[in-house]
């Protein structure tokens, strides 16, 4: 077990600056890495949002957290600094999601860190929104029958393979997979508390599929199933809840759209009867706004939790998941 005993006395905390010694939270975490207690505390360096929260809800007070994305960066475009870079090998346990951010894949594999959790393993992927101007799923209104997603699942393999969508985060089900999953590998780097991570990690999976439930029960019946969005983050929710993303861009939310993207999105808006186009907190909305501005449609923001800020509409995962099922209700007429 690569756990590191900190020495915790104001001496040595002192001689430690004065010699320039560089702990975790260099890199830009968002939680204390310093232990502040005589108990030794597990290392976890989170690549992005997603990945803290399942370490932190998951970790308790075993586990320092720290992450490579701080709030209000965009985590696709994350570039690290060699100082990153080189600290990476001195975590206990490396927690990311291959596929999102090449910056992090590319520093992993240098790392060699014994305890490397990819959440792309531990779960799923499909191929949602990679086909230019045509980001949607193109399905009938009602065609997903409940519990359909999973027998579908079947056929596809595990793995970040390439134009697998990464976005598993924002299906509660799937999240709750890669939860369980890095319990497990909690409970293997730091084995004299694998009953509280197992607790842990227990009471984040009900919390997970009590979300699970609000969202199927909220969304059953609608007048439209259709969104427009403009970064096609949002195709593994809208596939276990029977709804149809719309992406005005790609799997990347800096991409630009056609003009014949936008024509097809204006004549789907007018057949779907879709009252709402979205945008996200952490990239341009200028597009939504003239894409909504033409079609006289309205805006909201539904938010891909790529990334907590001062804008976000809840503190956790949790409260801004339920803030977008409340913007999705609205958007799509819930009975």
């Amino acid at each position: 077990m690569n756990v590191r005993r900190r020495l915790i006395s104001t001496t040595a905390a002192t001689a430690a600056v004065t010699l320039g010694i560089v702990t975790l939270s260099a890199c830009g975490g968002t939680s204390d890495a310093a232990d502040k207690g005589s108990e030794s505390k597990l290392d976890v360096v989170a690549s992005f949002y997603p990945m803290q929260y399942l370490a932190e809800q998951i970790g308790g007070g075993h586990v320092a957290v720290n992450t490579l994305t701080k709030p209000g960066v965009e985590p696709h475009d994350l570039e690290l600094k060699p100082k990153q870079i080189g600290e990476l090998g001195e975590a206990d346990v490396v927690l990311y999601l291959k596929g999102i951010q090449p910056a992090v894949d590319d520093a992993i594999a240098q790392a060699g860190v014994k305890n490397t959790v990819d959440a792309a393993t531990l779960t799923k992927l499909e191929a949602h929104g990679t086909e230019v101007g045509h980001e949607g799923h193109d399905h009938a209104e009602g065609e997903h029958a409940e519990g359909e997603h999973a027998e579908e699942e079947a056929g596809h393999d595990h793995g970040s393979e390439a134009g697998a969508d990464p976005h598993i985060w924002l299906d509660p089900v799937k999240y709750a997979e890669v939860a369980k999953g890095v319990g497990t590998a909690l409970e293997k780097a730091d084995p004299a508390h694998a009953a509280d991570y197992k607790k842990n990690t227990d009471a984040l999976v009900k919390k997970l599929g009590d979300l699970n439930t609000d969202f199927a029960n909220g969304l059953k019946n609608t007048t439209t199933k259709t969104f427009i969005t403009t970064h096609s983050a949002f195709g593994y929710l809208a596939e276990r809840y029977g709804l149809d993303q719309e992406g005005i861009s790609g799997i990347d939310p800096e991409s630009e759209p056609s003009p014949a993207r936008i024509k097809e999105l204006q004549d789907v808006a007018r057949k779907d009867k879709v009252t709402t186009v979205f945008f996200e907190t952490l990239a341009s909305d200028k597009t939504a706004k003239t894409l909504a501005g033409d079609t006289g449609l309205k805006t909201d923001v539904l938010d891909p939790l790529e990334g907590i800020t001062d804008t976000s509409k809840g503190d956790d995962y949790i409260e801004v998941m339920r803030s977008n099922l409340a913007a999705l209700q609205k958007a799509l007429g819930a009975k």
